[in-house]
């Protein structure tokens, strides 16, 4: 299996087949994959490359990090295996609810 390869820095407006014709130089590209936001669809500036072999990888990495799209400067690595990343905004910790008052204790949302 190919490296996967992060790539942070990328204009809005970009598409998958403008990141893969930009890998492209660099080897065989397998797969692209750009994250949206899944509520307005919108790019959100990163995605994934997946090339052809690691040495293609590594090619792109070392060519393509710090480099210039659309005016924006680039971050290539590669991508680290969902287990490794850290997960929200530390550890433990509970979303307290609670509160209390009388709306609650009357089972209503609010004033009658």
């Amino acid at each position: 299996m190919a490296k996967r390869i992060y790539v942070g820095g990328l204009p809005y407006s970009v598409t998958e087949t403008d990141v893969a014709n930009l890998f492209s130089a660099a080897g065989g590209v397998k797969e692209v994959t750009l994250v949206t936001d899944r509520y307005t669809g919108q790019a959100r500036g990163f995605g994934f490359v997946e090339m052809n072999s690691d040495g293609e990888a590594d090619q792109a990495i070392a060519t393509l990090n710090g480099a210039q799209m659309g005016g924006r400067t680039l971050t290539v690595n590669e991508a680290r295996p969902r287990d490794d990343r850290p997960r929200g905004f530390g550890g433990g910790g509970s979303g307290s609810g609670g509160g209390g008052g009388r709306d609650r204790d009357r089972g209503g949302f609010g004033r009658y």
